[in-house]
């Protein structure tokens, strides 16, 4: 069968979290498919080995996504070297576990931020851009989006706003033909995921999740989500049975509730509940470079 040319060739594609975990294995794929990369995320040098790494043109830029300025000039940047973008990514994110009376404000804050308001300042910063090349903005969401789990709250609301945040885009820029996509994916084998089985209560409530929901996947087969961005489809899940939950939404908060009250208090009998801190590496990273964490 003859080869079709991906339709990104020699366009420029923005992924921001591209340090590491999904963002970098999506930033892979779309440079083996010709695009011009551009990497954004915290850690430069971490950055700059993944951009080492790719068999196409990339750059990268060390970037808080909450800074608006700082996305500002990394924008300008971006359109001088590699032309507007007509791709942009919004995977950077982080979570923390544990009860929410007893969570840190500021880390709790600090997941929201990073995962809406860091995906809001993406989108201001690029869609001007996207506007021009009649690109394609791409939301990474999460079964966290459609149903809400106990012990991860920051994460769980971040990831419900950053949904309805692209679904309120879609329809504001869809008479600019620019496409605004939403990406539901379950748990992936990133540091993150990795970290959090390190808890024991966030392990065991994975593990009470029903068979396929509570399976991890490996980062290269969520990454393949790159072919619905080829597509511009308003939605992709990964993997494709996620779907379903659509159907089940309304049910799944009081089903969750019922399953909560069982377990949480046999749980915490065995092991008492604490809080994570930011997760994983990314986490940490985050934690290490915010001004707070330097007299």
């Amino acid at each position: 069968m003859p080869v079709t040319e991906s339709p990104l060739r020699g366009r420029t594609a923005v992924v921001t979290g591209a340090a590491r975990g999904l963002g970098a294995a999506m930033a892979g794929d779309l440079s083996g498919r010709g695009a011009k990369v551009a990497l954004l995320g915290r850690e430069e040098r971490t950055l700059a080995r993944v951009r080492d790494s790719l068999p196409g043109v990339a750059e990268c830029w060390e970037v808080d996504v909450t800074d608006d300025r700082g996305m500002a000039r990394a924008g300008a940047e971006i359109r001088a070297r590699l032309g507007p973008p007509s791709l942009v990514v919004a995977n950077a994110g982080l979570a923390e576990g544990g009860p929410f009376a007893e969570s840190d404000p500021a880390v709790w804050r600090r997941v929201v931020e990073v995962n809406l308001i860091g995906s809001a300042v993406t989108a201001r910063t690029f869609l001007k851009d996207l506007f021009g090349t009649r690109g394609y903005f791409l939301q990474v969401a999460s079964l966290a989006s459609i149903g809400a789990a106990p012990m991860m709250s920051a994460y769980c609301a971040s990831k419900a706003g950053v949904e309805s945040f692209a679904h309120a885009l879609r329809a504001e820029v869809a008479h600019r033909r620019v496409g605004v996509g939403i990406a539901y994916i379950n748990w992936t084998d990133t540091d993150m995921i990795r970290s959090a089985d390190e808890y024991a209560v966030l392990r065991e409530l994975r593990g009470h999740m029903p068979p396929p929901a509570r399976k991890v996947y490996p980062v290269e087969y969520v990454a393949g989500l790159v072919t619905a961005i080829e597509r511009r489809r308003p939605s992709v899940y990964v993997p494709r049975w996620l779907r379903s939950t659509q159907l089940m939404r309304a049910a799944m908060p009081p089903v969750v509730t019922m399953l909560s009250r069982r377990e949480l208090p046999r749980l915490a009998a065995v092991e008492p509940f604490e809080a994570t801190g930011l997760l994983g590496a990314g986490g940490r990273a985050d934690q290490a470079d915010s001004p707070s964490s330097h007299p």
